[in-house]
């Protein structure tokens, strides 16, 4: 059976996404990241290269872990500044047919109401091309300046999962539950836009949120976006086996991966899902060019503008540990964290064939390029070659890819890899018409083992409730 390898387009709205210091780089776009253009420029070139979609990354909080300090982060750009995902979006649809469009946003700090409209809304403005990434938070930073008067949520890792699971069902209740399908009449004879009784109250009473009322908006074209997540903890790769539709996963060996993905898979089949449910992208980043020595060349030259403390003060945040605490050499042992706990346990116990501790400054050197995913080098024959490797070792379905430089690395990978896949049939030459989920599993709607789907059948109003 042939091959199907995806593309997804891995960016943040920021100058150091997963690559600290590579901004310095002559080629690197980065600092337009304030500059619609460079989006939409960015959404074609993508959308030339037939990518599912561009996954945008995001948090509301500072690196200030590392060396209990923000100044490392603000010193090497490293997710600082950062501005929000959101409007971006419109801007890419309205200069893209079949683009996807990944959202990330965490449920910690945001009402599920209003974003319950805020998502209904890109998702119509993008024809259905929207998706959105579940964060439950890591960073300690962003929770402390959005607590409530006395009060700060637990960070604790598991309850961020279990106050996202009450999220998610306030969201569902509203996309699928809210109004029936036919509604909307809008007929002008009768002067009747929306039939009323058609809309239901979604009566939510939970631990945390009390959500009596209708959604505002009218269904869109999925109703439900198309749900990310990249959780792979024993919890986060429970919650991602319930909700999720598309997961984004990393790991730095393709060990480490494949282990990622059986959990995953076996997490599934306990949520009364299968493996075919998911699409699995897995992080890596490509350094390209026409030839071998081209490619090699570019990484070398890449690896030369690496800030190694920018990359700590990233893997600080992301594993939840001070690493300036340690002395270079130190062993990634013993950890335990709040944070991240997949990229903690992705870099402990082994470091290879050798079966060393990662150190500190191997981590740094590692993820000076890529986070915490691999970097392939070579040309674009080699690169796919390799792709393919990755993929009958792991068990994913595709790529999530961190940049070097942007929007080079992109543009190497579409004109140099993206050929030979195609060549070999591996990728495709076109998109399949309509949504993100259409494109991705021949569908518009959830599918009825999703649990979105059980509020599909609209709540009856209670109480003698009525519009």
């Amino acid at each position: 059976m042939t091959r199907r390898i995806r593309f997804n387009a891995f960016d943040m709205s920021c100058v150091v996404h997963q690559s600290p210091g590579l901004w310095r780089h002559p080629e690197d776009q980065s600092h337009r990241y304030t500059d619609l253009r460079y989006w939409t420029d960015l959404a074609q070139l993508l959308e030339r290269g037939i990518f599912d979609g561009i996954f945008i990354a995001d948090v509301l909080g500072l690196y200030d872990i590392y060396g209990s300090s923000p100044d490392q982060a603000l010193r090497s750009g490293a997710q600082v500044p950062v501005t929000d995902p959101l409007p971006l979006v419109s801007a890419m649809a309205a200069v893209t047919d079949n683009l996807g469009f990944g959202l990330t946003t965490g449920t910690a700090f945001e009402h599920p109401f209003p974003f319950a409209r805020r998502i209904s809304t890109l998702d119509h403005l993008t024809d259905g091309r929207l998706g959105w990434n579940v964060v439950t938070g890591y960073l300690p930073s962003a929770a402390e300046n959005l607590q409530s008067r006395g009060q700060l949520d637990t960070f604790d890792h598991d309850a961020r999962y279990d106050h996202a699971d009450e999220y998610l069902e306030v969201l569902y209740k509203l996309w699928e539950g809210s109004w029936e399908d036919d509604a909307v009449i809008a007929d002008p004879l009768t002067g009747v836009y929306t039939d009323p009784s058609k809309v239901h109250p979604v009566n939510h009473h939970g631990a945390r949120y009390t959500v009596p009322g209708i959604h505002v908006t009218e269904p869109s074209p999925q109703r439900t976006p198309v749900i990310f997540q990249a959780g792979a903890s024993s919890r986060g790769s429970a919650f991602a086996a319930t909700h999720a539709e598309a997961v984004f996963v990393a790991a730095p060996t393709r060990e480490k991966l494949a282990a990622v993905v059986n959990t995953l898979t076996t997490k599934l089949e306990e949520a009364g899902r299968s493996r075919s449910d998911v699409v699995i992208y897995a992080l890596l980043t490509v350094i390209t060019g026409a030839t071998e020595e081209e490619a090699q060349a570019k990484a070398a030259e890449y690896r030369s503008y690496v800030d190694p403390e920018g990359a700590l003060a990233l893997m600080s945040g992301w594993m939840g540990v001070d690493f300036s605490r340690f002395d270079l050499d130190d062993p990634v042992a013993g950890i335990e964290s709040n944070a991240i706990q997949s990229a903690v346990a992705a870099f402990q116990r082994s470091a290879g064939e050798d079966g060393r501790e990662w150190t500190v400054r191997e981590l740094a050197e590692f993820g000076g390029i890529g986070g915490t995913g691999p970097v392939v080098v070579g040309s674009g024959e080699s690169v796919a070659d390799q792709l393919e490797e990755w993929v009958d070792a792991t068990g994913v379905d595709g790529f999530n890819l961190a940049y070097a430089v942007t929007p080079g690395t992109f543009r190497d990978i579409v004109e140099y890899v993206v050929p030979v896949l195609q060549a070999r049939g591996e990728y495709p030459e076109e998109y399949t018409p309509g949504t993100l989920r259409r494109k991705l599993f021949g569908s518009d709607r959830v599918p009825d083992n999703h649990p979105a789907a059980a509020y599909r059948t609209a709540v009856p109003a209670q109480s003698g409730e009525t519009l």
